[in-house]
């Protein structure tokens, strides 16, 4: 259950960076060239949010989630973390890390999850001018999520080459550049 509170540290990093965001920054571009900012807020409410917990009730995804505009409504920001405190309370039970969600093993879905909410929360924070923060531990997990999973998420277009980074970078900024991400990006 280790994981569950990478997943939980994740969850907390994306309400906080939700609630900074601000109703003019929504059309400024992000480190994600598909996604301008409301498209990437919506991208992340949609799939870490109320998907998160779809997923920990084996239940499919609503066929209009991923074309909904969350930040359409004012208190956007705080219905997300109203969503992610029920998702990391479905993920918090043993049973759903066990079996398979979707096709995949559950454990596999909670990983991916946390990337998600992980680099998505990020590319977020950057798009806005906010600090992402986490803490060590849960950093050293995204490095080893986003190094087991690179080669698929290229393969795939989920991730670009890897970023060059300096010697001596910390695991979050090593992880974002395994991604495809620029760390020093901005807008």
């Amino acid at each position: 259950m280790k994981f569950h509170e990478h997943l939980a540290a994740g969850a907390a990093e994306a309400a906080r960076i939700t609630s900074g965001v601000k109703p003019g920054q929504l059309g400024d571009p992000t480190p994600c060239p598909e996604y301008d900012t409301r498209a990437l807020a919506n991208h992340l409410v949609a799939y870490t949010g109320i998907g998160m917990e779809l997923r920990a009730r084996r239940e499919p995804h609503p066929e209009d989630l991923p074309t909904r505009d969350f930040t359409a409504a004012p208190d956007w920001a705080a219905g997300y973390a109203g969503q992610l405190d029920r998702s990391v309370a479905a993920w918090a039970d043993p049973a759903v890390w066990e079996g398979e969600i979707a096709g995949m093993p559950a454990d596999a879905m909670g990983r991916m999850l946390f990337l998600e909410l992980t680099l998505h929360g990020w590319d977020l924070a950057r798009a806005t001018g906010q600090e992402y923060r986490l803490d060590d531990a849960t950093a050293a997990a995204l490095l080893e999520v986003v190094g087991e999973q690179a080669e698929m998420y290229r393969q795939y277009k989920g991730f670009a080459e890897p970023v060059e980074v300096p010697a001596g970078a910390g695991d979050l900024e090593r992880a974002l550049a395994l991604s495809g991400r620029d760390p020093r990006w901005t807008p």
